[in-house]
């Protein structure tokens, strides 16, 4: 059963849309506050694509997570308790977010660089930090450093194999996207 291949099609042929950057960008927008899915997902195949702009593609999807983190902090800072608990309890983030400000009081404002990279949602550690009253500053410059490693080391990688990886990846999409599925299946488990 062929899934990921016609994922893969179509995030390609969105990817060359005229209006691919604005999306791009509203979606690493969005996926900072709300939204579920990674703004990866049109990064590496915007980047695979047009690989003479994938710095370009980094640096607005930095931007864009960048001011949705603010506004995730700004919602979390002034309307945590009326608005946003419920909404995480009902998504099923309680135990997330917990596992988040536990890891705020540990380790600081490491926490947020490492969220660049962690499985927890971005937008989980943007709200702790404005509920937390985390320092804005610092929270702003460890967002930058974490997103922007993160975005800037998917489009370096995608620019990097170019035209022959996007035929590699074409014939080991399905294999590769199964083993994704795998490992997030059982990070869920571990991290459960």
């Amino acid at each position: 059963m062929k899934l990921f291949e016609p994922c893969y099609d179509m995030a390609l042929r969105w990817a060359r849309h005229r209006h691919a950057v604005k999306y791009l960008g509203g979606l690493s927008f969005a996926e900072s506050v709300f939204f579920p899915i990674p703004p990866d997902v049109m990064l590496a195949p915007m980047s695979l694509s047009q690989p003479d702009k994938a710095w370009q593609f980094a640096f607005i999807t930095t931007i864009a997570s960048l001011i949705g983190g603010i506004a995730g902090y700004t919602l979390g800072y002034f309307a945590f308790d009326a608005w946003l608990a419920p909404v995480i309890e009902n998504w099923g983030y309680t135990e997330k977010l917990e596992t988040t400000m536990l890891w705020f009081k540990e380790y600081g404002i490491w926490v947020v660089f490492l969220a660049g990279f962690s499985p927890i949602p971005y937008k989980i550690f943007t709200i702790s930090a404005g509920f937390l009253q985390m320092a804005f500053i610092p929270f702003l410059i460890a967002s930058t450093i974490g997103r922007g490693t993160r975005f800037f080391l998917v489009a370096g990688l995608m620019r990097w194999g170019g035209a022959s990886m996007e035929k590699n990846l074409r014939q080991y999409v399905e294999i590769l996207g199964w083993a994704v599925v795998t490992l997030a299946v059982i990070a869920y488990v571990i991290l459960r």
